[in-house]
């Protein structure tokens, strides 16, 4: 047996070269770690930059919503036009540019129509009909320039008395025109650039800071997700002002908004020949009594009612409030909660209590 003996200088030499390797094998793992720990931290760094960049984007892009039908941001005054309704064959104009519109029974079981423009040129409007003191009500509602040609006697009084701006062509024809191959009093009409120009002439305000009355949502609003009223379909809906006189909307799925009837036929502009659509559909029913012998009517506007609200082929019931006559009409929900228009023009029908409305 042979043995190797090792002096003390040799296994000293030995351990130290040990140590020396085992420092660089350590350093060597503390160093992939501290690198993968780096790697690990910037990709978590950067997957936090994009998700809030990301997030940013969503944010400014939520911001950037804007309602269509008005310029929310446009103190523009609105300006209020009251609409013949008993007009045959005759077509109406200009109610496709006005982005709320206001239907009311008047006398002989007959309806006239309110349309209300803002920010908009309009090229033509008409025909152009009298004043009913209950129109005030609603006009006021957007502090309304109030455009008419003649008025009933308690229409003119309520305009004195409430100080309304008004311009009447039965006074000053300036801003109205006659067409000569339509029968008198159903053939006056107007334009937007014509009202705003004789605006211009009078000591009125064509700016106004409260002219907000109903309140739009960016987003699309299906009812079907509002969890609160009976959900009812709504691809037709039918209003009767009298036995001769009904109103009827078509839902078109593929547009999303209703086509507009009266009495059974398509409701066409007079200079497009399209049929008047409309997004939103209000029906309020508001008690009506006959005022004089001519059947002038009078409605309870103050006060409080129901009504359906009809949106994107759905539709639910509501509730209306009105404190006062200056006051703006709430639209509320059985639980109380507010309703919000989708962003599109809105027909409101305000109907007798005991008009027939067929929803389906």
């Amino acid at each position: 047996m042979k043995f190797t003996i090792e002096d003390k200088a040799m296994k000293k030499r030995r351990v130290k070269k040990a140590d020396q390797k085992r420092l660089v094998y350590m350093s060597l793992f503390f160093f992939v770690l501290a690198l993968f720990i780096v790697i690990i931290y910037l990709i978590s760094a950067r997957r936090t930059t994009s998700t809030t960049t990301a997030s940013t984007k969503k944010v400014e892009q939520t911001d950037q919503k804007t309602i269509n039908i008005v310029n929310e941001k446009s103190n523009e005054r609105p300006i209020a036009v009251m609409i013949d309704n008993n007009i045959g064959d005759a077509k109406h104009a200009g109610l496709q540019d006005s982005f709320v519109n206001y239907e009311i029974i008047v006398e002989g079981g007959l309806s006239r129509i309110m349309a209300i423009y803002k920010d908009k040129n309009t090229e033509l409007i008409g025909p152009v009909r009298s004043a009913r003191h209950y129109f005030l009500d609603y006009a006021l509602e957007y502090d309304a320039v109030y455009v008419h040609y003649g008025w009933s006697p308690l229409a003119e009084e309520n305009i004195n008395t409430l100080n309304v701006q008004n311009i009447n062509g039965m006074t000053d024809p300036t801003p109205f025109a006659r067409d000569p191959n339509l029968a008198s009093p159903h053939n006056v009409f107007t334009t937007m650039n014509k009202i705003k120009s004789y605006i211009d002439t009078k000591s009125y305000n064509n700016t106004s800071s409260n002219w907000k009355a109903l309140h739009y949502s960016a987003d699309e609003i299906n009812l079907e997700k509002i969890q609160t009223n009976e959900l009812i379909e709504a691809k037709e809906v039918i209003v009767n002002y009298s036995d001769n006189e009904k109103r009827s909307y078509t839902y078109d799925s593929e547009n999303s908004y209703y086509l507009r009837n009266m009495n059974g036929n398509p409701h066409i502009d007079r200079l497009t020949n399209n049929q008047l659509h409309f997004k939103n559909i209000i029906i309020m029913k508001v008690p009506n009594k006959a005022l004089d012998s001519e059947g002038r009517q009078d409605l309870e506007t103050v006060g409080n009612g129901v009504g359906y609200y009809a949106t994107n082929g759905y539709a639910k019931k509501i509730t209306w409030s009105k404190s006062s006559r200056t006051a703006k009409t709430t639209y509320s929900y059985e639980d109380g909660s507010e309703v919000v228009l989708n962003d599109g023009n809105t027909f409101i029908q305000i109907v007798p209590t005991t008009s027939g409305v067929t929803i389906g």
